[in-house]
């Protein structure tokens, strides 16, 4: 598979490598040159508590959830 370099210096990802991979909109990767080689390594992997921050709906500052842990007083 090819791709062309734009003008800007980028560089769109073959579909069938992205989804092959798992690179998706959002996914960090590393880049690195071995003998004239560009390597592109997937970053950090899976954030899970970014993955499920905010999926309750609900926004509690620390002191409602110490009060609620604890019990009002």
């Amino acid at each position: 598979m090819k791709a062309r370099v734009a003008e800007r210096g980028q560089v769109t990802i073959p579909k069938p490598l992205r989804e092959r991979l798992g690179v998706k909109p959002g996914t960090v990767l590393e880049f690195s040159e071995d003998h004239g080689r560009l390597i592109a390594i997937k970053s950090g992997g899976i954030d899970p508590v970014g993955e499920v921050l905010g999926c309750l709906g609900k926004k509690l500052d620390t002191d409602s959830v110490m009060a609620q842990l604890r019990g009002r007083r």
